[in-house]
């Protein structure tokens, strides 16, 4: 009997949950938003990304990687968002001792769909890190420790239908080496297309009245419903033309170029492709730009645009409290763990955007902890109560949930994944907020002995 077909679109899955089994290494899909969690196949797996994740990118040089300031992009963000998907990666269900370097690779090695995708991070100064980005060449390799819960921003600059191929590696600690090969994860960003009647195609962008020349022109393609098929071809017919001609090379969604008076009255088609056959066609759109002013044989227009200023969100620690000492552990009542407490220290959020976008804190001990001979332990385990020591009037910040140290309360993975510190929701958190919280860890008791050192990262977005 085949296995249920799901669409999962909200709430925390594990999209790469990679297991060895059988002496055979695997990626599967947990999907945590059913109670209790289920283990499906990747092939029995649609993961929608919302018309809500629909984002621009930030006019900031370090975003430039996601493309042109204030274009469309669509986000699942690294810190839960509860209206969107929330996929991350596992590696929880791998035992140490197992693979050498006690670590697996995890490697993006295809997408097939009608824009770019990537997934980075970011760092406790706001900084991106890039997990995996499909438009500089693939694969792109990441290697992951045993016992890792993570999650990143997922970033699709189109809306259509994806296929991400990924791939587990490993070697054996007998020197073994061990892959899953490439595995289909399918994503659609936008509306599921729905069942029954005819396909038509749009064409959206072109200005109803004229261009000057040296404008940028944007047009793109619009499946009504959305659907699956991705392969598209942009055609054009000048005046003097008897019928269209494919543009070479324009087979994507959208369609840049420059606007010039030798495209004047040309007109623009594009076809949607089912394999070789086209399955639906645009009605035309005109181009019509505009002559250079009266008495001048060359004309340019400069425009220069002065920005009000958009402030700035900032998170930041007292160099004097960037040191957390935990008292030595003691046993819990119960006799099972190894277990200490103590305060993270006041940690300043300032948020000066006039928009007031809202923002999330959030912290993460990504690389777990560490002695200074090698032995470690997931960050997992170490845990927070979040709370609020002060905020401006109407800021509007709210603490973050308990995140319960891994094994203590399921199915909290503690500070291993990125767990909330506080929020500010969308029209609020212009000021600056203080926040700490109380900090836990509960460790099993075979635990080797030493003195561990972590690093939280916290980052504000």
């Amino acid at each position: 009997m085949a296995a249920d077909t799901v669409v999962l679109s909200k709430g925390h899955t594990d999209a790469i949950d990679v297991r060895y089994e059988g002496g055979a290494l695997k990626l599967k899909v947990k999907d945590d938003t059913v109670s209790p969690a289920v283990v499906r196949d990747p092939a029995d797996v649609t993961f929608q990304v919302l018309p809500a994740a629909e984002t621009t990118v930030p006019d900031l040089p370090a975003f430039s990687f996601l493309g042109a300031p204030g274009s469309k992009i669509w986000m699942l963000p690294q810190v839960q968002d509860a209206n969107l998907l929330w996929p991350g990666w596992n590696t929880g269900q791998l035992d140490a001792g197992v693979f050498a370097g006690d670590k697996v690779s995890l490697s993006l090695v295809g997408v097939d769909g009608p824009g770019d995708v990537t997934l980075f991070d970011t760092n406790s100064l706001g900084t991106p890190n890039i997990k995996f980005r499909s438009n500089d060449g693939l694969p792109d390799r990441l290697d992951v420790p045993v016992h890792t819960h993570a999650h990143a921003g997922w970033v699709f600059s189109a809306t259509g239908a994806y296929t991400l191929k990924f791939q587990a590696d490993a070697t054996l600690t007998n020197g073994t080496k061990v892959s899953t090969g490439p595995v289909d994860h399918r994503f659609v960003v936008g509306d599921l297309q729905s069942g029954g009647g005819d396909l038509s195609l749009g064409i959206s962008g072109m200005n109803e009245g004229e261009y000057q020349p040296g404008d940028a022109v944007t047009l793109q393609a619009v499946q009504s419903p959305q659907g699956p098929l991705t392969k598209y071809q942009w055609f054009s017919k000048k005046p003097a033309e008897d019928g269209f001609t494919a543009i070479e090379g324009e087979t994507g969604a959208s369609y840049g170029f420059t606007a010039t008076r030798a495209l004047n009255g040309t007109q623009y088609v594009v076809k949607l492709y089912d394999g070789e056959k086209a399955v639906a066609t645009s009605t035309e759109v005109w181009l019509w730009v505009a002559f250079p002013p009266e008495g001048s044989s060359t004309a340019k227009t400069v425009t220069a645009t002065i920005k009000a200023s958009e402030g700035a969100l900032v998170i930041s620690v007292d160099p004097e409290d960037r040191a957390v000492a935990l008292p030595a552990a003691e046993l819990s009542a119960a006799g099972d763990r190894w277990e200490s407490s103590g305060a993270l220290k006041p940690v300043k959020v300032t948020d000066t955007r006039a928009a007031q976008p809202g923002w999330t804190a959030s912290g993460q001990v990504a690389d777990g902890f560490r002695t200074d001979d090698g032995k470690t332990f997931t960050g997992g385990y170490l845990g927070w109560t979040p709370s609020i020591t002060s905020q401006g009037n109407q800021q509007g910040v709210v603490a973050g949930p308990v995140s319960h140290p891994y094994g203590t309360v399921q199915p909290h993975t503690g500070l291993g994944g990125s767990a909330v510190l506080a929020s500010a929701p969308n029209g609020k958190g212009l000021g600056t907020a203080e926040l700490d919280a109380a900090l836990k860890l509960s460790v099993p008791t075979d635990t080797a002995a030493g003195t561990y050192i972590g690093t939280l990262t916290l980052t504000a977005i």
